[in-house]
């Protein structure tokens, strides 16, 4: 499922609690009720938890494009629809900066626009510090399927 930045899955002795963090919740709220009763018993099933009451919750995130899971779906969706990875990885980076990062690195690695030779092309907008320990950094690995082949794409994002 798409939109999802992370998971959190709490356990309690009587209770799990699951906290799905969303970007763009719509997807799974529209036909709410069943959806999540849908996911519900599917998560019980596989935890087969008999004494335990289990929870899920759904929160948004404020700014999804400061994510970046969220923006590596992003262009991995571009590139699938064969748009340009510059475009793609500059698309990317507006969006980022509009949600108020420091800093954004992006890194897509393989046969880039299906060219025979594979190659690693990387954008950075502002400051990305990957040697400072206190730097506060998200980081994001993700492959994606292209009609060419596999595509890596890395995110780094610099949040103050």
């Amino acid at each position: 499922m798409e939109g999802i930045a992370r998971i959190e899955i709490q356990k309690r002795i009587d209770l799990i609690q699951i906290i799905i963090y969303m970007g763009f919740p719509k997807l799974l709220i529209e036909d709410k009720p069943r959806r999540v009763e849908e996911l519900q018993m599917n998560v019980q099933k596989e935890l087969n938890c008999v004494n335990r009451k289990l929870n899920i919750a759904i929160t948004r995130i404020s700014n999804p494009y400061g994510d970046p899971n969220i923006l590596a779906e992003f262009i991995a969706g571009q590139l699938k629809n064969r748009v340009s990875f510059r475009k793609a990885m500059k698309k990317a980076i507006e969006l980022t900066e509009q949600a108020n990062t420091k800093g954004i690195q992006v890194q897509i690695a393989g046969r880039i626009d299906g060219k025979e030779i594979a190659r690693v092309e990387w954008i950075r907008e502002g400051r990305v510090p990957l040697q400072t320990i206190e730097a506060k950094i998200d980081y994001c690995s993700y492959t994606v399927r292209t009609i060419y082949g596999v595509l890596g794409i890395k995110i780094w994002i610099f949040v103050d």
